[in-house]
């Protein structure tokens, strides 16, 4: 029988302080509430546009100041031409001319991967040669 109403003490004890506690953060919540703002009720928050590093080397590198749309070129001659003007005429290259655009021209060549057609991809190995040739290195 004694155990039963030590029980029943410890339970009723700790409702009360249960509740006490429950009041006062009652309280507090009420008190906060109204200076809540309300929710948002969309589900899905707007997604952010897809930004692509490859782009912005392209464009902001310190390797070479790129003519707009060099890589579309049609033919491999005029694609090189470009590359070692511009990278004759950059001054914010580190390295030498030859090096710099055949650096970028790897680079644009490797970031189209798989997405390069066929005959881009040839004319752009091609545009590799006429560098080397325009910068007189030996294949």
């Amino acid at each position: 029988m004694a155990k039963t109403t030590t029980r029943r003490k410890r339970a009723t004890a700790s409702k009360s302080r249960g509740t006490h506690a429950r009041k006062a953060r009652n309280k507090k919540t009420a008190l906060k509430s109204s200076t809540r703002r309300p929710r948002k009720t969309a589900t899905h928050p707007a997604k952010r546009p897809v930004k692509k590093w490859s782009k912005r080397v392209t464009q902001t590198s310190d390797a070479l100041d790129l003519k707009h749309d060099v890589f579309k070129q049609d033919s491999p001659k005029a694609i090189a031409r470009s590359l070692k003007r511009s990278a004759e005429q950059s001054h914010r290259r580190k390295s030498d001319p030859y090096r710099s655009a055949m650096s970028m021209l790897v680079f644009y060549i490797n970031r189209a991967g798989k997405n390069l057609p066929a005959t881009r991809r040839k004319k752009l190995e091609a545009a590799k040669g006429e560098l080397r040739k325009a910068f007189g290195k030996a294949a």
